[in-house]
């Protein structure tokens, strides 16, 4: 039986790549100079810290910029409150999403089955597989999924007859 599974997942190279570009431009811009502007890669995720909100902003809008021209969604971004440093400096940490939440595979098992398309979905792990019968029937639903918008990105991975 035909089958795919519908994931969330970060090229996380592409990240990594538009990090370090995000860091060359935010060390040689002229804006940036002497307010300690800086990124980096934790477990966490990325933390941007600055000695001004505007500044601290400004990185993150760079930091945007990078990713999208990597071919990185910015859906899967997750910035969180901006945290008061020592001095007067500002932090952010910026979460990368991954992985099919619970919440949202339920809603996209419930969209499938009130869309009277003709397939099954289970929820496994991070992910949600699609079974059907027929291939245009599972080329009918990865169309209909990507009309939708559930606040991350999806790729179709595992597509098989």
């Amino acid at each position: 039986m035909p089958s795919f599974d519908a994931v969330s997942k970060l090229a996380m190279h592409e990240v990594e790549n538009a990090l370090l570009n995000a860091q060359k431009e935010v060390g040689t811009r002229f804006d940036f100079r002497g307010t300690g502007t800086e990124l980096e890669m934790t477990n966490d995720g990325i933390v941007l810290r600055s000695d001004s909100e505007s500044r601290l902003e400004a990185g993150y809008e760079v930091l945007q910029e990078k990713l999208i021209k990597r071919g990185v969604s910015l859906q899967s971004l997750d910035p969180q409150k901006l945290e008061k440093g020592p001095k007067g400096s500002f932090r952010q940490l910026i979460k990368l999403k991954q992985g099919v939440e619970i919440e949202k595979a339920r809603e996209i098992v419930k969209l499938l089955k009130e869309s009277k398309l003709k397939v099954t979905a289970a929820i496994q792990d991070a992910q949600v597989r699609v079974t059907g019968k027929k291939r245009d029937d599972l080329q009918a639903t990865i169309r209909f999924l990507k009309a939708q918008d559930f606040g991350l990105p999806l790729q179709f991975v595992n597509f098989r007859d």
